[in-house]
């Protein structure tokens, strides 16, 4: 081959390559590009199939969602008589409640627990006043209370109607858990017991263990005192007794002289007066300086279980009797609380329903456990209907109050009710729970 030749030939084949090399440089970003998107169509159907992407919650539920972000705390509260002459009612069950938030170590599932509290004044304005406050709290989970029948009467529809559920610990009147109630109480259901059981098992105690035959009785104005007396009255009747008197005085009077002596004048043998601590004790320290009532057998009930009783009724409190829900027959640990609460507060429980205000917190914090939706992060969400669906489904539960079943219109307590006696007026003998000395003592049944 020539020289020439030759030179043309390097000069074609260089050529040649200059422009394989300007072909490949000018497809390379598309070539990239589509190699990466054919990865990202090839991949992506295996990532769907082993790490399928976590749907953003929705809530669906009919009356809404409360949503708990990490960090955020499990809002809880409580709307109960904090202050004045009945706070003792209001505080017993509170503790109640703290103590039920102390055995879950104060979490519920990584958040703590907080707990809030309203002061409803143990009348259906404060209770009103108090539901006002908590519907506004769009923060606010479930709710324990209230701790006076009135204030449930005064405050439930906006309870209700703001989506919240409330179980109290304390509220006896029997209608507010009739199954005609109405839709405003959809939001409510106790652990106490109805007054129906409460004020027949004193009218057997009166009829039957004192052998009394005629009796009278007087009431507050409030709807748990006008209920419990007039189921009494009906059942004493029924029993074969006779009521010679039945009488009312304002829940903020003093002098009780003009009605005793009215009943007086009626010669009942026994009388019984489901009232507040106010007139309880009033009524209890008066009594025996009105003529013809001297001896007359005087029973109260649980608005008044509890020593401030004794410090308004003084030395007429001995000998007194009252119900209230019977301590002995409660299946649960019930030993073991009164052992927290000693160790917590350092004395003696304040009044009659600790224990059902912890059961109460306890059926809450189940029925949360079951509808809780938890995302990965920690975000808890609560559907408000699902929470009290599962609250009205609770059954079988094992409290220290009894085995607890939740019925359609709300009553999950066990109604079991006894009669105690005040064996010593000083108010600080006051403590039922103890097992070799207790004041007051259960004598029936």
């Amino acid at each position: 081959m020539n020289k020439r030749l030759f030179a043309l030939l390097s000069v074609l084949v260089l050529a040649s390559m200059m422009l394989a090399a300007c072909g490949a440089k000018a497809t390379e970003t598309p070539a990239k590009e589509a190699s990466e998107g054919a990865a990202t169509a090839t991949e992506a159907p295996v990532a769907a199939a082993t790490e399928a992407p976590v749907a953003a919650f929705e809530c669906t539920d009919a009356i809404g969602c409360v949503d708990i972000a990490p960090g955020e705390p499990v809002h809880i509260a409580y709307w109960g008589v904090l202050s004045g002459p009945d706070s003792s009612l209001g505080e017993d069950s509170k503790r109640g409640v703290e103590i039920a938030i102390d055995d879950m170590g104060g979490k519920f599932q990584g958040h703590d627990i907080l707990l809030t509290t309203e002061d409803a004044g143990c009348t259906p304005e404060g209770g009103a006043t108090a539901a006002t406050k908590l519907a506004t709290d769009t923060s606010i989970v479930g709710l324990i209370g209230s701790s006076c029948s009135d204030e449930t009467v005064g405050g439930i529809a906006t309870i209700t109607n703001a989506g919240l559920t409330t179980i109290s610990p304390s509220n006896t009147r029997p209608v507010l858990t009739k199954p005609d109630r109405g839709p405003d109480y959809a939001g409510y259901l106790r652990t106490a017991h109805s007054d129906a059981f409460q004020g027949k098992a004193v009218a057997e105690f009166a009829y039957n263990y004192l052998k009394v035959t005629k009796a009278a009785t007087l009431h507050d104005g409030s709807t748990y005192a006008q209920a419990l007396q007039q189921v009494f009255a009906d059942e004493f009747v029924k029993l074969g007794g006779t009521i010679v008197a039945q009488e009312a005085v304002a829940k903020d009077a003093t002098d009780m002289k003009p009605v005793l002596t009215t009943i007086a004048a009626a010669k009942p043998e026994f009388l019984y007066y489901p009232v507040f601590v106010s007139v309880g004790g009033y009524v209890t320290a008066q009594i025996r300086d009105v003529a013809g009532l001297e001896n007359v057998k005087i029973a109260g009930s649980d608005g008044i279980f509890t020593a401030d009783l004794l410090k308004g009724g003084g030395a007429n409190t001995k000998g007194m009797y009252l119900s209230s829900p019977d301590f002995s027959a409660f299946t649960g640990d019930y030993a073991g609380f009164i052992a927290k609460h000693t160790a917590k507060y350092g004395g003696s429980t304040l009044s009659t329903f600790h224990a059902h205000a912890y059961d109460a917190a306890n059926i809450l914090f189940a029925a949360l456990a079951k509808v809780v939706v938890a995302d990965a992060d920690g975000t808890l969400h609560v559907g408000r209907q699902a929470l009290r669906d599962a609250i009205y489904a609770t059954k079988d539960f094992k409290g220290i109050t009894g085995t607890l079943t939740c019925s359609p219109s709300g009553d999950c307590g066990a109604p079991v009710i006894a009669v105690y006696e005040i064996m010593n007026s000083d108010p600080a003998s006051w403590n039922p729970s103890d097992a070799t000395n207790p004041n007051p003592k259960k004598i029936f049944p």
